[in-house]
């Protein structure tokens, strides 16, 4: 039987494929918990997990099952006509997040894609903001999707150079910034404040404490809507359901993927109240897959598998400690190291002539694999069903290809 290398599949793979990502040179062929092994069968920890997309681990056998069961059952109908799993989903996520209504999409993008519809028909129809006027405030740092809509609110060049024009109506501020947030809600036209409860893309960055209570509590004040992206920081991933929940903050609407499939299946949506949910009427906003019965059985299964296997808690803890070991390594090229829960990420200085991608490639070696983000930023989040004894010999991977880089 004719055998392929790992280097064969990332040559077919820069032949026939678009340019539009730069992978870590592993090619990966298999997992199973925390782990994943590649073409030529040896294992690594995972400390990406899909982007926080595998908080239930690689292949979780309860969320494999409703995917398998339900494809033998009915896999698509479309929203022409009902299912009997969309409902049963909608009223899980309802009474689990405490809100009226769920619409369900795919794609974290898409999700955002129709939070910002959201906001713009509650902007005119309930607020009253005249047509074509409402603005949405946004953070700089953000990172909500690569829509063109959704890139027009970046201050991240490699996000928007030469996709232009853009989608007019946003309002960037600076983040961690509550009196240059109000000074925009002032504006009567702003409809909404979309926000990161930690900014996962941009580095880990986390806001002081406090922040997301006083924006909600502004936003109320000024009848701006609050809009949380927890594609990435919600569903256990920071020691909390949400990230919110450690302010103990609601958000009017509430953004939700990744995670929402454990990796198996592509699963977003959006959580409001019917004040702003029921704006949207029939034929004005969907898609084809959206709360389809797979997607449904797999998102009702992956929550039962963060709850039942209390993945919040366990992050939570191992969080702290996986911080704690990190911080204790003597290396000139750790500068800082900064998280929440199993959000984590470690800012490196550039030494002898070795960047966070170097530090990638000799961790890939040893056994570990993550990913840099901005050239100089080293992320760090595993699955969160790993354990405190994986996390430390996780540490000892990390510690030992810092040792080997002599900086």
């Amino acid at each position: 039987m004719l055998q392929f290398s790992s280097d064969d599949f990332i040559a077919r793979e820069d032949k026939y494929g678009a340019h539009n990502y730069h992978p870590l040179p592993v090619v990966l062929a298999k997992g199973e918990g925390i782990y994943v092994w590649d073409v030529e069968g040896k294992r690594y920890f995972d400390f990406l997990a899909a982007y926080s997309a595998v908080n239930q681990g690689h292949c979780h056998p309860k969320i494999v099952n409703a995917l398998t069961e339900q494809a033998k059952t009915l896999a698509l109908t479309s929203r022409a006509f009902y299912n009997n799993v969309l409902g049963e989903w909608e009223e899980y996520m309802s009474k689990l997040f405490g809100f009226d209504k769920m619409l369900a999409m795919n794609s974290g993008a898409e999700a955002d894609e129709t939070a910002l519809k959201l906001i713009r028909k509650w902007a005119y129809k309930v607020k009253g903001i005249p047509k074509d006027q409402a603005k949405i405030v946004v953070c700089d740092g953000n990172f909500h999707g690569r829509t063109i809509t959704i890139i027009s609110m970046s201050s991240d060049p490699d996000s928007y150079n030469h996709y232009g024009p853009f989608t007019p109506g946003f309002v960037n501020i600076p983040y961690n910034d509550t009196e240059r947030l109000e000074q925009e809600l002032k504006d009567p036209n702003v409809a909404g404040f979309l926000v990161e409860p930690i900014q996962a893309e941009a580095g880990v960055y986390i806001p002081e404490n406090g922040y997301l209570k006083k924006a909600a509590e502004l936003c109320k004040k000024y009848n701006v809507l609050f809009v949380a992206d927890e594609v990435q920081t919600g569903l256990a991933r920071t020691g909390k359901m949400l990230a919110c929940d450690h302010e103990g903050v609601r958000p009017d609407i509430l953004v939700l993927g990744k995670a929402l499939s454990g990796g198996i299946y592509p699963v977003s949506c959006v959580l409001a109240d019917d004040e702003i949910m029921l704006t949207i009427k029939p034929g004005e906003h969907g898609s084809t897959y959206g709360g389809n019965p797979i997607a449904a059985r797999v998102a009702i299964a992956a929550l039962d598998v963060i709850q039942d296997e209390k993945l919040a808690d366990n992050a939570m803890l191992l969080g702290e400690i996986f911080r704690e070991k990190i911080k204790s390594i003597p290396s000139k090229m750790i500068e800082s190291v900064r998280g929440k829960g199993l959000l984590n990420a470690v800012s490196i200085k550039p030494t002898n002539g070795k960047k966070a991608w170097d530090v990638c490639l000799a961790m890939k070696n040893n056994g570990l694999i993550a990913k840099p983000t901005h050239e100089h930023i080293i992320r760090f989040t595993p699955p969160l069903v790993i354990n405190e004894q994986q996390i430390l010999e996780a540490v000892g991977i990390i510690k030992k290809t810092f040792d080997e880089l002599g900086v």
